[in-house]
């Protein structure tokens, strides 16, 4: 029998749905609209794609979104006064630098300038620490759409085995220390997996759950995948084909047991996390504990 397909576009209409209504909620409360503001630097298509999504993704959710765009050319104290332009905005509740940047840019010093009170994107140092102790302030989106799919489709994380292909700081290691907590979304038992592991295939077969989330266009075949297991598909990658994901899909859904495709899948719960995010920022910024 084919997998179950984790339908996260349906999902993120759904949980937009919420934060509309919170958003509404809190702005006839407070006079506030929560307002993401979102740095761009150059024009690489696929940058420009994301954040018209994440700005359409505001509109639906009666969320306030602000934009600075800046030449490719751009140098980092450019881009550093412009993130400090909207840390001092009180009208600016969270600020995304939409990634990559370009090579004259030093993306770590760009980030770490993002006050870890908007840092909605949940990369700044603190904001990880946070995390990794078990208290964060903003869960990074992508991680958060992934335990979102799998508490909404009652797919239960206590006592599994989980395999994560990828260490980035992204994805891959939060995503670990969020499965690693003392939590119903959490308590498994998580492996990361890297380029350098051996015996990988071995190691993915014995997954409860197996997250993809590595960058590599169709690597996960249907060797690597236990039989009724569930595959997360975090993969985005342009090919002369079209978008695919790390995982054949094609293939591993004749294996697996629930499956996300690729598009549609993990891609519109990371935006939706992103505005559950902006959101909580404005809520905490005003001193509104929800």
């Amino acid at each position: 029998m084919a997998a179950r397909i984790l339908d996260g576009k349906l999902l993120a209409r759904e949980i937009q749905s919420e934060i509309r209504e919170q958003a509404e909620a809190f702005k006839a409360a407070h006079g506030v609209t929560p307002t993401l503001g979102v740095i761009l630097v150059g024009d690489d298509p696929a940058s420009g794609i994301y954040v018209k999504q994440k700005r359409r993704a505001c509109e639906r959710t009666s969320l306030g979104s602000r934009m600075v765009r800046l030449p490719a050319d751009t140098d980092g104290a450019t881009l550093l006064a412009a993130v400090q332009t909207w840390n001092q905005d009180q009208d600016v509740h969270g600020i995304l630098v939409q990634l990559p940047l370009p090579n004259q840019v030093e993306t770590a010093s760009v980030l770490d300038a993002i006050s870890p009170a908007k840092d909605v994107d949940g990369f700044h140092p603190e904001n990880m620490g946070r995390l990794m102790q078990g208290r964060p302030r903003f869960v990074p989106p992508t991680p958060a759409g992934v335990l979102q799919i799998l508490r909404r489709n009652d797919l239960e994380t206590t006592g599994q085995r989980i395999v994560i292909l990828g260490r980035s700081d992204i994805v891959g290691k939060p995503l670990a220390a969020l499965l690693l907590r003392k939590d119903t979304s959490g308590n498994a038992t998580v492996t990361v997996c890297h380029r350098h592991t051996k015996n990988l295939a071995e190691i993915t077969r014995s997954a409860d759950i197996l997250v993809a989330a590595m960058g590599q266009p169709r690597y996960v075949t249907t060797e690597m995948v236990r039989p009724g297991a569930t595959v997360i598909d975090v993969g985005t990658n342009r090919t002369e084909a079209g978008l695919v994901g790390d995982v054949d899909f094609e293939a591993v859904r004749e294996v697996a047991g629930h499956l996300t495709p690729v598009p549609g899948g993990v891609g519109p719960m990371t935006v939706t996390m992103l505005l559950h995010n902006t959101l909580l920022a404005a809520s905490e910024q005003l001193g509104i504990h929800t």
